[in-house]
Formats: structure tokens, C-alpha cells, sequence
């Protein structure tokens, strides 16, 4: 019996995840295994394809072959600034949201008023041109040692979550709170993971339709640098000259 070519895409679906029957089956909510849809015993449910599409985002049209379009953006979410400004001469300012500011923020986030009140700046360097930046001051110690308590982050607008990557830090606004977080995408599109850099802070989801802005971590300020770290460098920075005067006292011998 020649199979339907929803069946050989059901499986190619199933293939390219890594799941097994029994996997595939628990995550699409069918009993037992796949095993008699992929043999065409059983046909594909109205179910089966609102969970293929609500999971892995597959155009139900592709699915039957009747269209190219392999996936369906249900969980794109716009996570571009929703209000910038700019100088006298057009270029964008990087506004400066204070610990304070960012309780605020997200309950404000179209309200043109309000961000005059932030402090902005023009930065004069090639890395802070064509895209639009925002700094974010860190709050807790959740990212040590990376971000300090009171360390300020530049950070870069990010479109869409498609366009964010694994393993990196972000600043995430959503509708009741700002955090400063590794991300990490799950199976399930509809969520992420953020995570902390302190150990004691445990990891946790959030829905994607609750996140409003998304901001990727370029480059950090920080005012913490304290005596013994100012130490261990000058002490690396002394062992260098001296190595470096030793491997010049040999070539003149």
C-alpha cells in the first residue's frame, strides 16, 4: 500500500525531533505508539495536526502537501523596542534604565512621556551604530560573577526570539518585571528558559506571548572593581615583564 504523503511527513517530523513511536506518541497525545499511523493503519486526527502544529510549529496545508511552507510562526512575538529616541542630528540615544526605572518599565512601555524622563546618551563608537541599544542596570547578585549588584549592561534590540541564541545573555522585559538571564529555547516553542549564573538561583520558564521586549547583552560597566582583583592583575602584569626580561637577557648573551 503506497503511504499518504502526510504519513511519510508525520514521520519525517518524528525523525528529525530524535523521538521514538513511544516518545512521539506521549508528546502528540496517542496511545501507545506511532507505529500504526507510519504504517497507515491509522489515520492522522484533527488532534495529531493541531499538536504537530502547536508543538513544532507545522503548517497542517505542508503536512498534506499542499503547500511549500514547512512551518507556521505561532509563536512569533515582536520583541523590538516599542519606543526609541533620537539627537538633533537623527541618531538614536541609548536610554539608561535605573534599577528604579525598571519596575516601571514594562508598565510603561508606549508611554513616549515617560522615557524623556531617562537619562540618554549618543556613544561615538562603531559598535553602537545601525541597531538600536539600551543600557539596564543589574539588580541582585542572580548573575554573579559575571554582572554584579549595580553593574549597568549595553545591550542590543533583538526582533524576535527566533533571532535569539542558546547560552547567552539577555534582558528580558515582560509584563510585570525586567531580569537579566541566560536563555535557553525548549522542545515546546511556546516557552523559554531563563537561567541564572548563581547556582543558588534555580532555572524557570516563561510563556513567549509574556515577554515584550528582548535585549541581547553586548558589553557591561562596572564599578566594582575591587582591591584584590586590581592586585592579581598587577601581579600577572609583573610576572609577564619579568618573564619578558628574561627571554631578552638570553638572546643578548
Amino acid at each position: 500500500m503506497e503511504l499518504g504523503i502526510e504519513i511519510k511527513r508525520f514521520k519525517e517530523i518524528r525523525d528529525e525531533n530524535q523521538f521514538t513511536q513511544a516518545e512521539f506518541a506521549e508528546r502528540l497525545g496517542v496511545k501507545n505508539t506511532t507505529a500504526d499511523i507510519e504504517r497507515g493503519r491509522t489515520k492522522l486526527s484533527g488532534t495529531v495536526v493541531m499538536e504537530l502544529l502547536k508543538q513544532f510549529n507545522i503548517n497542517p496545508l505542508w503536512l498534506f502537501g499542499q503547500s511549500h511552507q514547512k512551518h507556521l510562526p505561532l509563536h512569533q512575538v515582536d520583541t523590538m523596542p516599542k519606543v526609541i529616541t533620537v539627537d538633533s542630528e537623527d541618531n538614536e540615544n541609548i536610554m539608561m534604565v535605573n534599577q528604579r526605572a525598571a519596575a516601571g518599565y514594562p508598565h510603561n512601555i508606549q508611554d513616549v512621556e515617560w522615557y524623556k524622563q531617562l537619562p540618554a546618551f549618543d556613544f561615538p563608537l562603531p559598535q553602537y551604530r545601525n541597531a538600536t541599544y539600551r543600557g539596564f542596570q543589574v539588580e541582585g547578585d542572580s548573575m554573579l560573577p559575571n554582572l554584579r549588584p549595580e553593574d549597568w549592561v549595553l545591550a542590543k534590540a533583538i526582533p524576535s526570539l527566533s533571532e535569539a541564541s542558546d547560552h547567552k545573555i539577555y534582558v528580558v522585559v515582560m509584563y510585570d518585571t525586567v531580569v537579566v538571564k541566560k536563555l535557553n529555547k525548549l522542545a515546546d516553542p511556546s516557552k523559554i528558559r531563563l537561567v541564572s549564573l548563581n547556582e543558588e538561583y534555580a532555572p524557570f520558564e516563561v510563556k513567549v506571548s509574556d515577554i515584550q521586549e528582548l535585549w541581547q547583552v553586548t558589553s557591561k560597566l562596572t564599578f566594582s572593581l575591587d582591591a584584590n582583583s586590581e592586585n592579581s592583575m598587577l601581579r600577572q602584569l609583573q610576572a609577564s615583564m619579568e618573564e619578558l626580561k628574561t627571554q631578552l637577557n638570553s638572546f643578548k648573551k
